[in-house]
């Protein structure tokens, strides 16, 4: 009984120190909230998700506030991921769209391209590509290479114009990966563009990133 009352004292100092406490077996272990930085890591990585599971779902109140509150982007875009997909919270998806959208308008990347990705495969919202070229450009541009990639893509398939062909070429010509997959996608939609532009535009587009 007496180990018992001072576990339940040392977790509720820790709660009034990190706002959050778990159990782990014989331990008390804080859960510490993540910063912009490291949630924006985290996202990039598509990792975000799988780490508020792994910390036993005891953020959900701060990620809330966070999102609701104080407007973070990188938490509004966690926040409505967690809704959509209906992880550590009841799932709503028209709700958890709307707050990816709120990171999306205050200029996030991975909330661009998120939509983006969505609309171009009409997942949770109805198929748009073209809606979807808008976002995955403004991701893109900002140097997001899923974006990039998915945008070319859409470019190859018939979308988009000469000019966007150009742009989305000398992006992905200067993208640097060590991953396998995503250079052999990068190869891929260089050629496909290739074949809708003309030889002096593909010049032009090999010139070196931001020139």
């Amino acid at each position: 009984m007496f180990r018992l009352i001072t576990q339940l004292s040392l977790c509720i100092a820790l709660f009034l120190v990190s706002n959050q406490c778990v159990w782990a077996e014989d331990e008390i272990v804080a859960v510490q909230i993540y910063s912009q930085d490291e949630l924006i890591e985290m996202i990039n990585r598509n990792e975000h998700l799988a780490r508020v599971v792994a910390d036993k779902c005891q953020l959900v109140q701060d990620i809330e506030a966070r999102a609701e509150t104080l407007k973070v982007p990188a938490y509004q875009f966690l926040w409505g991921d967690m809704l959509a997909w209906g992880v550590c919270v009841d799932r709503d998806a028209e709700r958890g769209i709307d707050f990816i959208k709120l990171a999306a308008e205050q200029g996030l990347p991975a909330g661009l391209e998120q939509l983006g990705r969505y609309y171009a495969q009409g997942k949770l919202v109805q198929q748009d590509k073209e809606r979807a070229v808008v976002f995955l450009r403004e991701a893109a541009g900002q140097g997001n290479l899923k974006a990039q990639i998915r945008l070319a893509e859409l470019f190859v398939e018939g979308l988009g114009s000469p000019y966007d062909y150009e742009e989305a070429y000398h992006w992905l010509y200067n993208a640097v990966t060590a991953d396998k997959n995503t250079h052999k996608k990068i190869s891929s939609c260089l050629l496909g563009l290739e074949k809708l532009m003309h030889p002096k535009a593909v010049r032009k587009a090999k010139r070196p990133l931001n020139s």
